[in-house]
């Protein structure tokens, strides 16, 4: 019954998101079909707002959006959803896999229906973001790397349509998987440099000045769950945060790298890739709310190692996205501190904190894993990877 109920749960939600996609404009979705008109049609891909709005997105985003941008909007909607929403199942399949998991129908049914149901996942869709196929190409290169299997290609092209996942590269090379990292690095080169060759104007423009610019989007705002945007919304605002600040990010990322290095040595991906995303965020001076889709691998390792207590809490996080009840209006409210309000309004972010501290101290108490799951091995329970 429990099955059937997730089944139904899963049709209800693709349902959802098909009269969605046919009745509302999304806005980051329309941003990016305009910016894959602004490629073919010479105008300004940086040099000009979008519908009100900056493309903010690599140079080579704008180019695979090429093609959509010659489908009608609504049409180039309803493919792009569906996609994301396919590109959502593939993630657990492979979050699965990892985990040491069969990823069977009922499997990738389940952990999607419920992954459906969490505000980074769904607010992915309501704006047409792309954070699921980031999700879904990086999770899939990791398996492979698990798995003894060439890799690389994913993360290269993940990192080339938004930088974040770059990060992997770093994990690939200091856990020793060097053919890997240099894939990735390679894939990474070639796709920004089709990039550069569609529309060179764009690329240097981007590159040289555009990617370094905070200023196009509102750091503060409180969909912003970097350790920079609660600095700013903390100290009154980006031009109180000082010079500092810069120490933040190099101390989390060596920290987050470090650790997940550690547990990809031990032969535990699935932590490793779930340290490494959750570090993206915190390193990373925009990190919205909707980027937090790395939430799902990360509660799968907290099934896995059976905490599941504070799975259901990260769940329940999630699921009620407290950070949107506080005020976001840009009034007084949102600026200083505010005792537990304060607490509330960065939630996400002490929640990766919580988890990248919780998967360090781990370390000194967890065996390591056993080998994952493989497409050739037998039917059967899968193997307790840890002790308590």
């Amino acid at each position: 019954m429990k099955r059937r109920g997730l089944y139904w749960l899963l049709a209800i939600e693709i349902v959802g998101v098909v009269v969605f996609a046919a009745a509302y404009r999304s806005l980051d979705h329309y941003i990016y079909w305009l910016g894959g008109q602004a490629v073919t049609d010479g105008t300004q891909l940086y040099g000009e707002r979008h519908s009100g709005l900056w493309f903010t997105n690599t140079p080579f985003m704008a180019v695979l959006f090429a093609p959509m941008a010659a489908l009608p909007l609504t049409a180039a909607r309803m493919v792009w959803q569906l996609a994301s929403v396919a590109a959502f199942a593939w993630a657990c399949a492979s979050a699965l896999r990892l985990a040491g998991r069969r990823p069977t129908g009922k499997a990738v049914a389940a952990a999607a229906a419920l992954g459906l149901l969490l505000e980074p996942v769904w607010h992915t869709l309501f704006l047409g973001q792309v954070n699921l196929f980031l999700l879904a190409l990086v999770l899939a290169d990791v398996q492979r790397v698990s798995e003894g299997r060439r890799a690389g290609i994913g993360i290269g092209i993940a990192a080339a349509i938004k930088i974040t996942p770059a990060v992997f590269v770093v994990l690939l090379l200091a856990a020793g998987r060097v053919r890997a990292a240099m894939t990735a690095a390679g894939a990474f080169v070639l796709c920004t440099a089709a990039a550069h060759l569609v529309n060179p104007d764009a690329s240097r423009l981007y590159w040289l000045h555009t990617f370094y610019d905070t200023s196009r989007v509102g750091v503060p705002y409180i969909s912003n769950q970097s350790p920079y945007g609660a600095a700013a919304r903390i100290l009154g605002g980006v031009d109180h945060v000082g010079a500092w600040y810069q120490a933040v990010p190099l101390l989390l990322g060596a920290l987050g790298l470090a650790t997940a290095v550690a547990w990809a040595r031990r032969g535990d991906w699935t932590a490793a890739a779930a340290v490494t995303g959750v570090t993206g965020l915190l390193i990373s001076p925009i990190s919205w709310s909707h980027h937090w889709v790395w939430a799902v691998p990360a509660l799968v390792v907290l099934v896995r190692n059976g905490d599941r207590a504070l799975a259901l809490g990260g769940f329940l996080l999630f699921l009620l996205a407290p950070p949107w009840w506080t005020p976001r209006d840009g009034g007084p409210d949102e600026y200083g501190l505010h005792g537990l309000l304060t607490v509330i309004a960065n939630s996400y972010l002490l929640a990766g904190l919580a988890f990248l501290l919780l998967m360090a101290v781990r370390l000194r108490t967890r065996t390591p894993a056993a080998p994952p799951l493989t497409p050739a091995a037998s039917p059967g329970p899968p193997p307790r990877a840890y002790r308590r």
